[in-house]
C-alpha cells in the first residue's frame, strides 16, 4: 500500500476511511483473538488495569488512567499506538493528517478539489499519530486548539476570515490519531473548557472565529490524586466528557516489584555483579515497607524508580569496589545496601513525624527491617519461643521483649561478643578481609550451611552477614555505623558503655 502516491491510486484499492476508534476496537480484537501481549513491558496489571482499559477501547471511550507517580500510566498511554494500525494514508500538504477521501480542513479540501486524483498521499506511521503534551499553567488555548496568523493572512494577501490562515494546535493536528495529555489537573480551568467541544461537539472558535472541524481522535489523560488538592482539579463539565476512569496501583506482590526493577534497571556494565537472592528481594522490600510506613506520606506514594534508582546504586557500589579490589569483590554485601539511601530519601514524601526523624534515618530504618524480613525467611526467628515462632515477618516490632535465645542455634554467635569482641565489617574492604571478619564468629558458617539451601559459595559471606544483621534487628547484638564501617558487638556492653560505665 505504501508504494501508492496519489488519490487515484488509493481509489482503486480496497481502502475505505475508518474513524480512529474503530480501528483501535479493530485492532484490539484481533490482538486479543492472536492472544498476543498487549502491554509489553507493563507488569502486574494483567488482571486489574488492562481489563478495564482494553474495555474503554472497545466501548469507544475517552478515558483518564488516575494514579499515584511510578504506575506506569505513561507507559501505558504509549503503548496503545500498538493498536493502531501501521500505515494510513494522508494528503501531502494539508496541516494535520487528512485523510484524502475525507478531507477536513480547509487546506486539505482545497488539494483534493484542485489535483483531484493526481492528490499527493503520504503514508503516515503509528507514532506519527501520536500527541503527547503534559500539562502545565501555562499551556494557552493557542497551543491546544490553534490560534490565528496574521503574518500569514498579510503575507499570502488573505482576509482574516478565511479558515487558511489559522495556525492549528496540537489537538487538531492529532486528528485520526491519540491525544494524550498528562497531569490533567494541572492545566488551567478556563483551558480545560476549550476541550469540551473538542470531545463532545466538535466545534472549535478561534479568537471569534467560529471552525467547524469535525476532528477524530482519540483522547486520554492521566492524573496523580494528589493533584487534586494540591495544585488543581479536573472541572466537572471535562469529568462528565470522560467517559471512564481506571484507576493505577502499585505492584500488589514482592515477585512483580522485582520484576519491575529488574526490567527497567540499568545493569549493562563491564563486570557481573552477583547479588544472593536473599539480598535481593531487600532492594524492592524496602520500597513494600516505605508504602507502609507511618513515617512516609502515603497520599504520594513511593514511585517504582524508588527501588530501580536504589538497585542501580546498589551494583555502582560493588562495581566501585572492584576498581578498588578487583572481581573477587563482585558480590553484594548487607553492609552495601546503605548504599540505596541517596536513591530513596527524594523519592518518599514524609508525614510530620517522618520528617523529625529524618530522612535518612528513615531510610536506614527501612533498610533493617527488609533485611529482618529476608532474615526471618531464611533462618529460625530468634525472637521465638523454643524454635516455635511467635511474630511473622510482616511484624514491624522486631524487638525481643519476653522471649530468650535458643542458645542452641545462636548461642555460640551471640557469645563470641560477650568477652567485649567487635566485629568490623565494610563495604570497602576486600574480599579476604570481609571473609576473615566473618569466619572469627563461631557458629556463623555452621548457620549458612544448615539453614541455606543449596547454597552458593559467593553468598555463604553474606549470608553470614545477614545473620548479625538480623540479630541486631531482634535486639541481641549491637551495632555502630562510624566512618562507613558497621561494627557489631555485645548488646549488654554497648548498653553499659551508653551509660557511662566502664
Amino acid at each position: 500500500m505504501q508504494n501508492i502516491r496519489t488519490l487515484g491510486e488509493l481509489e482503486r484499492t480496497d481502502y475505505r476511511p475508518s474513524a480512529v476508534k474503530d480501528e483501535l476496537r479493530r485492532n484490539v480484537l484481533r490482538r486479543l483473538g492472536e492472544g498476543s501481549e498487549l502491554f509489553p513491558g507493563v507488569v502486574g496489571y494483567d488482571r486489574t488495569v488492562i481489563p478495564e482499559l482494553i474495555n474503554a477501547l472497545l466501548s469507544r471511550h475517552d478515558f483518564i488512567l488516575l494514579g499515584l507517580r511510578g504506575q506506569a500510566k505513561t507507559r501505558l498511554v504509549r503503548g496503545l499506538t500498538a493498536f493502531l494500525d501501521p500505515l494510513v494514508p494522508a494528503v501531502d500538504g494539508s496541516p494535520f493528517h487528512d485523510d484524502p477521501m475525507n478531507p477536513v480542513s480547509a487546506v486539505g479540501r482545497r488539494i483534493v478539489a484542485e489535483a483531484g486524483p493526481d492528490t499527493p498521499v503520504i503514508w503516515v506511521t503509528p507514532e506519527d499519530r501520536f500527541v503527547e503534551k503534559l500539562a502545565t499553567p501555562d499551556v494557552t488555548i493557542a497551543d491546544l486548539i490553534g490560534d490565528i496568523d496574521p503574518i500569514k493572512a498579510a503575507s499570502e494577501g488573505r482576509h482574516l476570515d478565511d479558515e487558511e490562515i489559522i495556525q492549528y494546535g496540537m489537538v487538531p493536528r492529532a486528528h485520526r490519531g491519540i491525544f494524550a495529555i498528562n497531569e490533567l489537573p494541572d492545566l488551567a480551568p478556563r483551558i480545560q473548557v476549550g476541550l469540551l467541544n473538542i470531545m463532545e461537539e466538535k466545534d472549535v472558535q478561534i479568537r471569534g472565529f467560529p471552525v467547524r472541524l469535525p476532528i477524530d481522535v482519540q483522547m486520554v489523560f492521566t492524573a496523580n490524586p494528589e493533584d487534586y488538592t494540591n495544585r488543581g482539579s479536573i472541572i466537572t463539565p471535562l469529568k462528565d466528557r470522560i467517559d471512564s476512569q481506571i484507576h493505577t496501583h502499585y505492584p500488589l506482590v514482592l515477585s512483580q516489584a522485582m520484576q519491575i526493577t529488574e526490567q527497567e534497571s540499568w545493569k549493562d556494565r563491564d563486570l557481573e555483579v552477583h547479588i544472593p537472592s536473599f539480598l535481593r528481594r531487600v532492594v524492592d522490600e524496602v520500597v513494600f515497607l516505605a508504602r507502609e510506613s507511618e513515617f512516609v506520606d502515603h497520599a504520594s506514594g513511593v514511585s517504582a524508580r524508588a527501588s530501580i534508582s536504589a538497585y542501580e546504586n546498589l551494583i555502582s557500589n560493588v562495581e566501585r569496589r572492584v576498581a578498588e579490589h578487583g572481581p573477587d569483590a563482585a558480590t553484594v554485601r548487607v553492609c552495601d545496601l546503605d548504599s540505596m539511601i541517596p536513591a530513596l530519601v527524594g523519592k518518599m514524601e514524609l508525614a510530620y513525624e517522618g520528617e523529625q526523624e529524618g530522612a535518612v534515618t528513615i531510610c536506614r530504618n527501612l533498610i533493617g527491617k527488609a533485611v529482618q524480613r529476608a532474615f526471618v525467611d531464611v533462618f529460625p526467628d530468634p525472637t521465638a519461643r523454643s524454635g516455635r515462632r511467635e511474630r511473622t515477618a510482616l511484624d514491624d516490632d522486631t524487638s525481643s521483649h519476653g522471649s530468650e535465645l535458643d542458645t542452641s542455634i545462636y548461642g555460640s554467635v551471640t557469645g563470641h561478643f560477650s568477652g567485649g569482641t567487635r566485629v568490623r565489617l565494610g563495604d570497602r574492604m576486600s574480599e579476604s578481609e570481609y571473609r576473615e571478619a566473618l569466619d572469627a564468629v563461631p557458629g556463623l558458617e555452621e548457620l549458612v550451611r544448615q539453614h541455606v539451601d543449596d547454597v552458593d559459595e559467593r553468598d555463604v559471606h553474606p549470608a553470614m552477614e545477614m545473620v548479625l544483621e538480623g540479630l541486631f534487628q531482634s535486639s541481641f547484638v549491637a551495632k555502630e555505623n562510624l566512618d562507613r564501617n558497621t561494627f557489631y558487638s555485645d548488646m549488654l556492653l554497648r548498653m553499659m558503655q551508653g551509660m557511662g560505665n566502664d
